[in-house]
């Protein structure tokens, strides 16, 4: 039979004009779907050079360039370590406000913990305060029940999801806020990277209790939280907060001088910055522990050259119990240039380690919301907080190291032996870098 074009059938070209445009229209929204899943943040390519240390007086504005140079002083900040801790903690602060609670968190479940923050939720905002509560639509949907969310509601909480799920905004779809913060009567602030499920509750004494770290934020810089959480509450329900009851004078509560860096949708990346600049300037440490784990080559390279100096440079990453397995084939694919150049990769044992932190010659740190990974340097909102002062330094090493008792040392030799289903998945996980 000779090749025709009989499949051009000049009956299909004959459609209706009510047909015509709703074919153009379906392929237009395919397309913005579609589009929005690569809708990033403007990364800065930046690899500065080692030319001068976290002590000098040139670091702390450099590497907050993008966000605020000038570090906050009089704070006073406490870590808290797994749920047994934070939570405690938390639900005391919310019993004891006075005037406004402003909270948001990325995942919230409706589960026993989230049932206790729920209910304390509730009672303050019957007892007459304004109470706020901002949860992610993606992060806390699934596992959220519309029944809480209208406890909240009619309890009088002023409730909003960000970037909900059912939106006719396609390009908020992949964008999500990955921020846990709570501020009570302006004061008093908790900032970190635990979620208010039941994976967090307990002391990580097993697979099912997750290994996590969150901090308790008194002084000036507590109204750089309350601003991160104006900033969303704009977005969401686009009111102001103001008054005495939202940004009291806050008079000196320690010494720590420390800052906030939260990135936002569509706009220069920030975290990255501050990353790639404390790194460059560490002289003696670099200790990071991240729960996604997948570093640029900008970022592969700025290690490299930190163990070329001379730096000890120590990773401290999830092990077997790995709740995104994929984020950790796409992060291994940098292990052997990381290994190869002499950094030390561990992997944590007892349980999952969710926290997000960065220690640099025992001076600065940076703890909060942010992973190494590339859904939080271009597409999630974060919030971290930075501290610039020795004996915090010292405090946040000293949790890294005990960290370390729990983990093991992945060898270049245990990288080049891995199986042929690890390569596979490496290979596969490409593609989808950024979403990861």
């Amino acid at each position: 039979m000779p090749l025709s074009l009989a499949w051009l059938d000049t009956r299909f070209w004959k459609l209706p004009l009510r047909s015509w445009l709703g074919l153009v229209l379906a392929l237009f929204a395919l397309g913005a779907v579609g589009g929005a899943f690569f809708l990033h943040r403007r990364i800065v390519q930046h690899r500065p050079e080692h030319t001068f240390g976290v002590r000098d007086p040139a670091f702390f504005g450099s590497a907050h360039a993008l966000s605020d140079p000038v570090p906050v002083a009089g704070n006073k900040i406490e870590l808290l370590q797994n749920g047994d801790a934070i939570f405690p903690a938390m639900l005391g602060a919310l019993r004891a406000a006075k005037k406004t609670i402003n909270f948001e968190a990325y995942i919230f479940f409706s589960d026993g913990t989230g049932r206790q923050f729920r209910d304390v939720l509730c009672e303050r905002a019957r007892a007459g305060l304004e109470v706020r509560v901002i949860l992610d639509g993606i992060g806390s949907g699934s596992k959220l029940a519309n029944s809480d969310v209208k406890m909240l509601r009619d309890a009088g909480c002023r409730f909003a999801y960000f970037h909900p799920v059912r939106s006719w905004r396609a390009d908020r779809l992949d964008h999500r806020s990955h921020r846990r913060v709570c501020v009570i009567d302006g004061r008093l602030a908790f900032v970190g990277s635990a979620g208010f499920a039941d994976p967090w509750s307990g002391h990580a004494q097993d697979q099912d209790h997750w290994r996590d770290l969150h901090a308790r934020v008194e002084g000036p810089l507590v109204a750089k939280l309350q601003a991160a959480f104006q900033d969303h509450w704009m977005q969401c329900r686009g009111e102001v907060l103001s008054g005495p009851d939202q940004f009291p004078a806050l008079p000196p509560a320690g010494a720590l001088q420390a800052q906030t860096v939260s990135s936002h949708s569509f706009s220069v990346a920030t975290v990255p910055l501050v990353q790639a600049q404390a790194i460059a300037a560490a002289e003696r440490s670099i200790c990071i522990t991240n729960a996604y784990f997948t570093p640029t080559p900008d970022q592969v390279d700025l290690l490299l050259k930190a163990v070329q100096r001379q730096v000890e440079v120590r990773i401290l990453l999830p092990g077997e119990h790995n709740d995104q397995p994929a984020t950790k084939s796409a992060g291994r694919t940098a292990y052997g240039k990381l290994l190869e150049g002499g950094v030390k990769i561990y992997e944590y044992q007892p349980t999952m380690i969710h926290q997000k932190t960065l220690v640099v010659d025992g001076m600065f740190a940076m703890l909060g919301s942010s992973n190494l990974d590339s859904r939080s340097s271009q597409l999630n909102d974060e919030l971290d907080v930075t501290v610039y002062d020795e004996a915090f330094g010292k405090q946040m090493e000293t949790v890294f190291e005990n960290d370390l008792r729990s983990a093991r040392l992945y060898t270049l030799e245990e990288f080049k032996k891995r199986g042929l289903w690890e390569r596979f998945t490496e290979w596969l996980v490409i593609p989808f870098r950024s979403q990861l």
